[in-house]
């Protein structure tokens, strides 16, 4: 449990919230936006340490060997060196800044776990239309049914000044990621003796909230529309999935379908949310973990702690970095801490408590979101006897070409198995994720599409 001593939110006088009755943002505070905020709200100024510089803007613009779209991306901090590591030798050092996840992977791998850190960098950044669309949120953006979704906000985060906690998470699920992307990516399970076997995927998504020619008024409560097709191993080959993701999902549920290559069928998926383990995962990742966390809010309360500085991975450019192959990366226990990246940055530190009335695997998640980008960093998550069971980690950089700061691989840790799960492998892939192809129309995300498609 984090103390109320480390949190350095009380500066800002946040209250805690738990539900839907908060007041609107005033325009004095909405004017901070751009002036003592950054455009995303977060702290212009560094803090009075020094060790967190002040937000200058971010990568503005690609660095010079970054040619074309979907080419894997060069670091643009490939020089820096760490400061120092962090080990289970020196960990009482630096618990202060660490979360009980962060603390956790150290008491479970003491001799191999470590955590590099580098110099501060608050590269995060993103279009000026998405900043000029989220100033516009400040003011207008509501709740909805008590928090299960939101209204008068689009393309941009819609609560850049959070009065609660589930604002602040919607901050996360509906940060910036581009329009339409596609690359073909790995995901794997990592046994306890480092053995894996790659699940590879060619995925599609359109983030409709964020298609520059919308709006709210055109979303019909429709978020993004996500689109997999495995291709290998053979056994799994030809297997599709397909997600209409809704923005209330308690007013409609996410709509999900799959496609079976041997039967030739396309079902429907209607328990495709909440704790709802993700078959390829291996029982490492339920369906709300993905993307950190995902969908409905409403088994939680969620509560706005406040901030506090944290070690967090940040420009994780080597983790995806061609060079490094798969067998190298993925180690015993966890990621090679060589290839790894850890920056201070503060973090919006977000707690969900499960509702007496409601279900889930998990009693509690620990959300640590950075305050640059919206991105949840970290995830510490407690099982039913509120013991510490599973930890989430993103390995954030930024993806120049558009620009956003987005997690380069997903790590799901589960500390009682001692096993652990990666998402979005694609060093040993010729290309990686591509912004850049003609966004399609929505008959492009149609169940009868799927099955057309699956057959080719």
């Amino acid at each position: 449990m984090l103390k109320k001593h480390t949190l350095i939110g009380a500066a800002i006088a946040l209250v805690l919230f738990t539900g839907s009755t908060l007041a609107a943002v005033s325009a004095e505070e909405v004017a901070k936006l751009g002036t003592t905020l950054t455009p995303f709200g977060a702290e212009k100024a560094g803090n009075a340490a020094g060790t967190i510089p002040a937000w200058t803007g971010g990568i503005t613009q690609p660095p010079a060997d970054y040619k074309t779209p979907g080419q894997h991306h060069p670091d643009p901090f490939a020089g820096d060196k760490p400061l120092f590591t962090i080990t289970k030798a020196n960990l009482d050092q630096y618990k202060a800044n660490l979360t009980p996840g962060q603390i956790a992977l150290f008491n479970t791998y003491p001799d191999t776990y470590q955590m590099p850190v580098y110099q501060t960098r608050r590269s995060g950044s993103a279009p000026q239309w998405v900043y000029d669309n989220t100033r516009k949120n400040a003011a207008a953006a509501k709740l909805l049914d008590g928090g299960n979704g939101f209204s008068d906000a689009y393309g941009g985060i819609p609560f850049p000044i959070p009065q609660s906690g589930v604002e602040a998470l919607w901050n996360h699920i509906a940060r910036y990621r581009g329009t339409y992307i596609v690359r073909r990516a790995s995901e794997v399970a990592v046994q306890r003796n480092g053995s894996y076997s790659l699940v590879t995927s060619q995925q599609e998504a359109l983030f409709k909230y964020y298609d520059p020619k919308g709006s709210f008024a055109d979303l019909n409560n429709i978020m993004f529309y996500y689109l997999s097709f495995t291709k290998s191993p053979a056994r799994l080959a030809g297997g599709a999935v397909l997600v209409h993701e809704t923005l209330d999902q308690v007013k409609e549920q996410r709509q999900a379908w799959g496609y079976n290559a041997g039967q030739r069928r396309v079902r429907r998926a209607p328990n495709l949310a909440y704790d709802t383990p993700i078959a390829a995962a291996d029982g490492l990742r339920t369906a709300d973990d993905t993307d950190m966390f995902n969908g409905a809010p409403d088994r939680y309360d969620w509560k706005l702690l406040g901030k506090k500085e944290v070690y967090i991975p940040y420009n994780n450019y080597k983790v995806t970095s061609p060079d490094v192959k798969y067998d190298d990366l993925l180690k015993e226990g966890h990621l090679n801490p060589a290839y790894t990246r850890n920056e201070l940055h503060r973090v919006w530190v977000v707690e969900g408590t499960l509702k007496g009335s409601a279900r889930h695997i998990y009693s509690k998640r620990t959300l640590y979101l950075d305050e640059d980008s919206w991105q949840a960093a970290v995830v510490d998550q407690y099982d039913g006897r509120g013991e510490l069971w599973r930890v989430s980690v993103a390995y954030l950089k930024n993806y120049y070409e558009l620009p956003t700061t987005w997690s380069a691989l997903d790590v799901f840790h589960d500390l009682q198995a001692r096993r652990y799960y990666v998402q979005n492998l694609d060093n040993e892939e010729s290309s990686t994720i591509d912004f850049s192809q003609p966004i399609p129309g929505d008959g492009y995300f149609k169940p009868a599409a799927l099955r057309r498609r699956g057959t080719r």
